[in-house]
This record gives C-alpha cells, sequence and structure tokens, in this order.
C-alpha cells in the first residue's frame, strides 16, 4: 500500500546547477527528497561544455541556500569576479554540494526517468487525483525498469539533450539526419578535443545566440593558427540589430565583450555573414556539404555547427495535465515575460512558483526547462524558481510570492517591433515605465498584488505582458482608455 503523498519525497529531476540548488533549498526546509540523474555524474549536461567559460562571474552562479550549505564545511568559494568554465562550475561546486551529507543519500545516478503520472491514472482520470502521489518510470543504462514514488516532481533536467534543428521550420532540413557525421550540435570543444576536426576546414555555424557566438570566436582564434580554416556565419534573422548585446552597457562584461568580438570579426571580414537565410535542404556533394534556402545554396564546406538553440523533451510527460504556451512551451504564465516574439529584453521579469504552476497539482518545471525555446535564461533565475517553488511546497506561500531576484543589466532592451519597423521602447503596457531589474539589493516584488484602480496603474507582469490588444488593455489595466497596439508598449 502507497504512503500518503505528504510523508512521500519530492522528486528531483535532474543533478545539475538548478536540481542541486532545489535539494539545497528542501534541506533546509527539513523537507525529504530524491534527485533523479540520467547521467553517470552530476552536472552531466554541463560537462559536454565543460571547455565554455560562462559570461556569468561565480557571484552569479552559486545558489544562496547551496552557500549555506556548503561554507560550513570548509568549502572555499572561487573569487566572487572570477569567470567559472563549465568543468570548474562542476567540479569547484556541484560536485561537492552533491557530496555533502545532506544531498548525496538522496542522489540517484545513472537514473533516466522515462515517464511521469498520478499512480493508478491516467491523463483523462480525474477523482481523486490531487491525492494520487506521483509514479515516476526510471531506467538504468542496463535497462532495469524502477517506479519511485513521490508527493510532488520538481523538474529541472534542462533541455541540453534535445538541441533545435538546422531546418528553419522547427524540424530538420531535408538530408540533415543523412549528413549527421558531419554536423555538430552545440558548442564543440574547437580548440581543444575537436581541434583535429576542424583546423583547415571550412566550417558553417549556424545561430545568432552566445552559443553560436562562443563556437564562432572558437573558430576564429583556431584560423589565425591553422591555414586554410574558413568561417561562414548563417543567421535566420534578416538583420542583427540588438543581437551582438548590450556593449560596454552589459551588467555582465564577458556577455559584453563577446557580442563586441563578434561585430570586430564581421566588420574586418575574418567571417563571413550570410542573414535572413532559412535553411531547408542539405545536400552532400564531392566538394562538400552545401546548404540551401529554397533555390539558393552556399558554397560548399566540410564541417557544420548548428547553434540554434533547445527545446524542452516533453515526452515524459504525456500523461501530465500541463499548462504550457502553445508556441514557447514554457507555463501559461511565464510565456509572455519571457517570449522573444514580445520583446528582445535580456533580463527576465520577476517569477515564481505561481508562474511556474501547472493545472497538475505540485508539479513544476525550472530552470532551463522552464523557459522552453525562449534563450534568455540566467543561472540565477533558475536559483531563484528553485527557492520559491520549495517554499510554496512547503506551504510558506508568503516566501513563495515574495520575489527576491538580482539580476544585471543587459544594456540592450527593446520592445516589439511596431508599424514601420521600429522597436518601441522597453515600457508597461499603460504607459509607465517598466522597472530595472539590476540592483545592489535583492529586488522584492509580491507576484500576487491588489488589482488597482482605474488609475493607469498596471496589474501584474505576466498580465501586462498580454495586454496590448484594446480589450485585454482595459481589462488589465482598468482604464477606460483603449490603446491601440501599434501604440501599446508591451512590457519587455
Amino acid at each position: 500500500m502507497l504512503r500518503s503523498p505528504v510523508v512521500l519525497p519530492t522528486a528531483i529531476i535532474g543533478a545539475g546547477p538548478v536540481g542541486l540548488a532545489a535539494a539545497a533549498h528542501l534541506h533546509e526546509r527539513g523537507l525529504p527528497f530524491v534527485m533523479l540523474e540520467s547521467g553517470s555524474t552530476v552536472g552531466h549536461s554541463v560537462r559536454h561544455w565543460g571547455h565554455v567559460q560562462l559570461f556569468s562571474p561565480w557571484q552569479y552562479c552559486i545558489d544562496h541556500a547551496a552557500r549555506r550549505l556548503l561554507e560550513p564545511t570548509g568549502w572555499q568559494q572561487p573569487d566572487p569576479e572570477g569567470y567559472p568554465t563549465g568543468h570548474a562550475l562542476v567540479e569547484r561546486y556541484l560536485a561537492p554540494l552533491a557530496a555533502h551529507p545532506a544531498i548525496a543519500p538522496a542522489l540517484r545516478l545513472n537514473s533516466q526517468v522515462t515517464a511521469i503520472t498520478r499512480a493508478g491514472m491516467d491523463k483523462l482520470k480525474h477523482a481523486g487525483r490531487a491525492d494520487a502521489p506521483f509514479a515516476l518510470s526510471v531506467r538504468s543504462p542496463a535497462g532495469d525498469e524502477a517506479i519511485v514514488y513521490a508527493g510532488a516532481v520538481i523538474d529541472a533536467s534542462g533541455t541540453y539533450d534535445t538541441p533545435s534543428p538546422l531546418g528553419a521550420n522547427g524540424v530538420p532540413a531535408r538530408g540533415e539526419r543523412a549528413h549527421q557525421a558531419q554536423i555538430v550540435y552545440g558548442i564543440p570543444d574547437v580548440l581543444g578535443t575537436a581541434r583535429t576536426r576542424y583546423a583547415g576546414k571550412r566550417v558553417l555555424v549556424a545561430g545568432s545566440g552566445h552559443s553560436a557566438f562562443n563556437a564562432v570566436l572558437d573558430l576564429a582564434a583556431l584560423a589565425a593558427q591553422e591555414d586554410g580554416t574558413a568561417i561562414t556565419w548563417v543567421v535566420r534573422r534578416g538583420e542583427l540589430g540588438t543581437a551582438y548585446g548590450g556593449g560596454a552597457a552589459d551588467g555582465l562584461a564577458a556577455r559584453g565583450a563577446l557580442g563586441q568580438r563578434m561585430r570586430a570579426l564581421v566588420e574586418r571580414g575574418t567571417i563571413r555573414l550570410v542573414t535572413g537565410w532559412q535553411t531547408d535542404r542539405v545536400a552532400g556533394t564531392a566538394d562538400g556539404l552545401v546548404i540551401f534556402a529554397g533555390a539558393q545554396a552556399l558554397e560548399p564546406v566540410d564541417e557544420i555547427i548548428v547553434a540554434t538553440g533547445m527545446r524542452p523533451n516533453l515526452s515524459m510527460l504525456g500523461e501530465l495535465r500541463l499548462g504550457l504556451d502553445a508556441a514557447i512551451e514554457a507555463p501559461t504564465a511565464l510565456a509572455p515575460l519571457i517570449d522573444p516574439n514580445l520583446h528582445s529584453c535580456g533580463t527576465v521579469r520577476p517569477h515564481g512558483a505561481d508562474e511556474l504552476a501547472h493545472p497538475e497539482p505540485n508539479f513544476y518545471m525550472i530552470g532551463m526547462k522552464s523557459y522552453g525555446r525562449a534563450p534568455t535564461f540566467l543561472l540565477l533565475t533558475g536559483y531563484e524558481q528553485a527557492r520559491s517553488v520549495v517554499a510554496a511546497l512547503a506551504g510558506d506561500w508568503e516566501a513563495a510570492r515574495r520575489v527576491e531576484l538580482e539580476l544585471p543589466e543587459t544594456g540592450v532592451c527593446s520592445g516589439p517591433i511596431a508599424a514601420g519597423g521600429a522597436a518601441l521602447d522597453a515600457a508597461s503596457c499603460c504607459g509607465t515605465p517598466a522597472p530595472t531589474l539590476a540592483r545592489t539589493a535583492p529586488l522584492l516584488i509580491s507576484l500576487t498584488p491588489a488589482r488597482p484602480a482605474a488609475n493607469g496603474a498596471c496589474c501584474t507582469p505576466a498580465a501586462q505582458a498580454n495586454c496590448c490588444a484594446p480589450a485585454e488593455k482595459n481589462d488589465c489595466c482598468g482604464t477606460t482608455e483603449l490603446l491601440t497596439s501599434a501604440s501599446c508598449g508591451c512590457e519587455a
């Protein structure tokens, strides 16, 4: 007979930075948990890009509860102003945290969660659903299967294993799968273990985010050392605009520097930039791989690096009742706050357990997976998600709804593109300036303010982000002034 969900542990899926932060917060709250990691080590996905240096310094990479857990053990916090690589993040932070006696007994490596449901229920069954424990199907590398029962589930499994394809329409381009041997997804170790693969080769990099930046910059360094190394950078957008980032105005100096270095490479002609390119076919020829956009083709290359983003793997969640945005695949209340179609702001609006909730009680996705296909995730955001969600699971809704978020400025924040192609100012939907998220002290914002009076003040950030349509604006703001969507700036 199953135990009551009240005494069952919370199951954490994924032993990466955000999953381990959730474990630290659960320990502080005195709540039992079990952590299931599909890899053979903690930070398994991080190790795949271990050679990459983060643009966030150490001060933004360590969760507060995790620090409080580690400090009494004699653990030495790395220089707050230093920049870790992925490997350093694992070895100097994640590994010691996972080895702590408060976490180690609950950690199960080589445990892949293949499905989550309610015990004895499929998605259709409703009666008694909230009281039924979660049943997680877990598989080992040898194929052995087990069931783990839990009172709550925190899915922090990330998105690393499901990269977006080269094909511009969201699925692999025709011929993309057939030429997998010459295509790598993510950020290969160009200057290290993969050096011989790319040295002296013609390489095409697809993508306009920081992963693509890192790949191109490493290739440029390789080209300076190895004759014959040629780089083509392909992006889908028609013009880069703010894609280079905030430069010197970015509160994360290393992030701003990435964009400045990329701009310099393009301006010097070190790399060939192709904009507005929508790949729909990959063909192998005697002279190399050729990518097509309709009838147009680029010159042959030897290797392709695809850094077009990642997406959540939702296959194991098929029997749960999820509330996901149809486009972003993030929780419905969170999606408009991070939707790149609405704004290009690299900061994020404050959010916590309320915005992360699903119709399935006590199930949460946090970390990269909570962002769906949106690209603007920061570790600090994931740590704050973990704190808020654990507070909610503990029944401390005051703490759960008090978001304590301290984020650096990006130097770039624009609203959606209005008629005529001009970006709207980053203002709230009611015409008042959007709040700045960079603070010298934690930003404290209630997630459940009272509905405002009809005075032009806006309500919750989630509601503001959807209120560009006149009727929605009226409902959101409680005002009789109906503005057109072209003149109403969504909150950025």
